[in-house]
This record gives structure tokens, sequence and C-alpha cells, in this order.
């Protein structure tokens, strides 16, 4: 966890979005493109002018875009699911992910209703973030409550399932680190054991560096010490950039730059998941960046999928989940993400 003695807005967001859902609002995708071209904000009429000016191929593979429902959590937990679903369908989306599986003062909702309302608005229940640890016995969590955890994802008929929290739970050492990956690699085997694949969804802090060891990157621990057949990685490609800007240099001040996409593109096998997240670059910002809606931030997505969809045998290997932690309107999020992407092409 933190170890900062300051509020920390990202360590705020990894604690609150453990029990924590959303969702939608629409027209159809035709007339989301024809939107999404016309007035908006300038730095959404440049990315669409720039990125559908093309001839080629759509850059996002058929049926591989989804949301994280965090993102509209807002929606889930006052109109309920079905109506959240009935305007994803609506705006192209092909698979959600959880945050949780209640829906507040919508009332009560058993998993098979879930997804049976999943499956008939076409959305494919492609994974499901939920917590690491908790000092309550009783939590849902991997580590209190695995079998829980695994019947739950395996009723609404998940392929994945994960957590958002970082492997601090001993610390920040190597050592630690290698103990959170022996936890790792325990629920990775118990996950692949009922047909589904355990995954780490990451924030910046997994790009600094162990406490005892300056030179070493915590999240090359990670990598080193789970097993690539039992524990994969869901990037956050934005949490990746920050994490790019915050710790480009260890704190001896050597050098230490590295590339998010580099990591995708030398193991592509372990990332069959990804947050598509934007952010507008702001030095002054202690994350280097400000999160906006997809589409009007500095994040070259049409780069970043196309080089991962352009890998020899891995085009539909891959799903990528829109999402914003705190859209100003989480339908108009959804929207206008879901519009970007479809428009996006492979250069000539």
């Amino acid at each position: 966890m933190s170890r900062r003695s300051q509020p920390d807005p990202e360590l705020t967001h990894r604690l609150t979005r453990r029990g924590m859902l959303g969702v939608a609002a629409g027209a159809t995708a035709a007339a989301l493109l024809g939107a999404a071209a016309g007035p908006a904000t300038a730095s959404t009429t440049g990315a669409t002018a720039t990125t559908t000016a093309g001839r080629g191929r759509p850059v996002l593979p058929p049926g591989r875009l989804g949301i994280q429902l965090y993102s509209l959590r807002d929606k889930v937990s006052t109109l309920g699911f079905a109506p959240v679903f009935a305007e994803l369908e609506k705006y192209g989306y092909d698979e959600v992910e959880f945050a949780g599986y209640t829906q507040g003062s919508a009332g009560p909702i058993t998993l098979a209703r879930l997804r049976r309302l999943a499956r008939d608005h076409g959305l494919n229940p492609i994974g499901s973030h939920v917590g690491y640890y908790s000092s309550d016995p009783n939590a849902y969590t991997f580590a209190t409550n695995l079998t829980k955890v695994l019947d739950d994802a395996q009723a609404l008929g998940l392929k994945h399932i994960g957590t958002a929290a970082g492997p601090f739970r001993y610390g920040s050492t190597v050592d630690a680190w290698k103990r959170a990956a022996e936890d790792f690699n325990t629920y990775g085997a118990a996950a692949k054991a009922r047909g589904m694949k355990f995954y780490q969804h990451n924030h910046s802090e997994e790009f600094s560096f162990a406490t005892d060891n300056p030179r070493v990157r915590l999240y090359d621990v990670l990598l080193a010490e789970t097993d690539p057949d039992l524990v994969f990685l869901e990037m956050d490609i934005f949490w990746a950039y920050v994490g790019q800007f915050r710790f480009s240099t260890r704190p001896d001040g050597t050098p230490a730059p590295f590339e998010p996409l580099d990591y995708v593109l030398r193991r592509p096998h372990r990332y069959p998941l990804f947050h598509v997240k934007d952010g507008v670059s702001d030095p002054d910002n202690q994350f280097g960046y400000r999160m906006v809606d997809v589409g009007d931030g500095d994040i070259d997505y049409q780069r970043f999928i196309s080089a991962v969809t352009r890998l020899r045998g891995h085009r539909f290997a891959h799903h990528w989940q829109a999402e914003h932690d705190n859209p100003a309107e989480s339908f108009t999020f959804a929207r206008r993400s879901s519009a970007h992407l479809h428009s996006l092409r492979e250069k000539c």
C-alpha cells in the first residue's frame, strides 16, 4: 500500500474501486461515428480528423471493445444493470468488465440474472476486479475468500478474474514482491483449474523501485516471479504512462526510462486485457497527465493498439476495456470513447 504520509489520489482510487461499479446511454454505432466527426472539443475533432482520414482497416479488432463498469458506477447504482447494458449495446460495446455485482438502489440481482442480461444485450462478461487481501477474514477477496470469488466468476461465465490491487501486501522489497508473486501463482492455479485466467491490473506505483534495491523495478519482479501460464496482466495504459513519467529515474538519480508498449510486445501472451484510458500531458501534475475521455488526450491509441494487433497470431488475442476513473458524465464518456476507438484506422 502507499508509503506516503500525504493523501494520494491514486491510492484512494485503488481502495474505493473494490466495491463499486457503473455504465451507459445511446445512439447507434454508425450515428456515433458521424457525431464524433462533427463539432466537439478541439482535441476530439483533431483526433477524429487524423485517424479517420486513412483508408486502412479498423485498428480495433471486431468484437473486442469492452468497458470497465467502474466508470459507470453512478448509473449502475441508480438505474441498475439492465438500462446500462441497453445503452452499452447502442454504443457498440462487445464486452463488460465488472467491478462488483450489486446495483445499489436498483435492488438485488442474482448472478444468473446478471449473466442473462449481459447476454441479452450482446455483451460478453470478460472479467472482473476483486480485492487482493483484507484484514477482515470474511472479506470478499482472493486471500480471504478464494473459493467464493471463483464460484461467482464461474457463475457469470467469466474467462478472466483478477485484482486491481498492487502486490504491496508484504511491502516494497524484492522479497516482499516474491512473496506476493507466490500468492498470485496460487490464485492463478486455482483459476486455471476452473478454466479461467487470473490477472493483475496495474496503477503507476508498480513501476517504482524496490526499497532494498533501488536498481530493481518492482514490476519486473512481478513478471519474473509469477508463472506465465498462471498469472496474466491487464495493462492500464494510462497508469503505465504515469509510471513512465514518475519513475524514469532511479532514487539515486540515474536514468531508468521504459516504454509501456515494449512490455507488451516482448510478452503479448501475458496481456490478454487492457484498460484504454486517456490523459492530457501535464508536467505540473504529480502524475504527469490529467485524465480525460478517450480520444481527448495525448496517448496515441492508434499507435498502441495497432502495434499489438499487428503481432502475428495476436490480432484477436486481446480485449480493450475503455475506462475513466471519474468521468464528468459517464454515459457521455462511454458513448464518445466507443465512437473514437471505432474510428481509428491503420495508417496506409
